[in-house]
């Protein structure tokens, strides 16, 4: 088959409905300012999250079970700022490009990597833990590698990853596309979506419904605090369960 007899082919296609499920990023403005949303979620944990996902027939939320917290005493939200890198020996460009993206990010941003499975190259580092730390960047989740460790742990600056290796990225990877829509493992991510970090992992909630999951996990968490109550009373499990309670 030709190239043009493949565009022609292509082009015979209806891909609107796909494009617009895969490649739409909602514009969502929340009806409480930006900060005090992510400052609520921060009181709350991934676990809630991931249940009230779950009653929208959302099972496919969290981030991938390799990806573990370098703080895991740290809860964090943020706004996904997304960035894709693939393996490749090419180098011409690539500070270019990634200069231009720094300078992109936003605050409040919650930067979301993902790396195509890259297992040689390093994508986060100490350099890129302080300029992000500076621009008032939140967090950031590399499904892949970081290095300069110490570096990192200096800032006040939450990091989640896949592993560690010295291996720098410029001639071993390249940044191919950022702030488009990303796929870590099963979790679609898209710019501007929240993601909530803490010591179980990273749960992904789409922009749309933050506002929405955020009052429904805050209702879950007053009432655990009552079912934490029942058990330190000595409530049987029955009469727990009969007063709503779970487990």
């Amino acid at each position: 088959m030709s190239i043009d007899q493949y565009k022609k082919e292509v082009g015979m296609m209806n891909l609107e409905k796909l494009i617009a499920v895969r490649e739409q990023v909602p514009a969502v403005a929340f009806p409480i300012p930006d900060g005090e949303l992510l400052a609520r979620y921060e009181q709350l944990y991934t676990g809630a999250i991931s249940d009230v996902l779950r009653e929208h027939a959302l099972l496919d939320q969290g981030l991938p079970c390799h990806i573990i917290p370098l703080r895991p005493e740290r809860t964090v939200a943020g706004f996904a700022f997304t960035v894709k890198s693939a393996p490749n020996v090419k180098i011409t460009g690539e500070m270019a490009y990634r200069t231009r993206m720094l300078a992109e990010l936003p605050k409040n941003a919650f930067v979301a990597w993902d790396t195509s499975n890259d297992l040689k190259a390093t994508l986060w580092g100490g350099v890129m833990t302080a300029t992000a730390a500076g621009l008032g960047v939140r967090a950031a989740v590399i499904d892949g590698g970081i290095r300069d460790t110490h570096q990192i742990m200096q800032k006040d600056f939450p990091v989640f990853y896949k592993h560690r290796i010295p291996n720098g990225s410029l001639g071993r990877c390249l940044i191919t596309h950022y702030q488009i829509p990303i796929q870590i493992g099963d979790v679609v991510i898209r710019p501007g979506d929240l993601l909530l970090g803490d010591i179980d992992g990273v749960v992904c909630v789409p922009r749309a419904i933050a506002h929405e999951v955020l009052l429904r996990a805050e209702e879950i968490r007053a009432n655990e605090k009552k079912i934490f109550g029942w058990v330190a009373e000595g409530r049987s499990i029955t009469q727990i369960t009969e007063k709503g309670g779970y487990f």
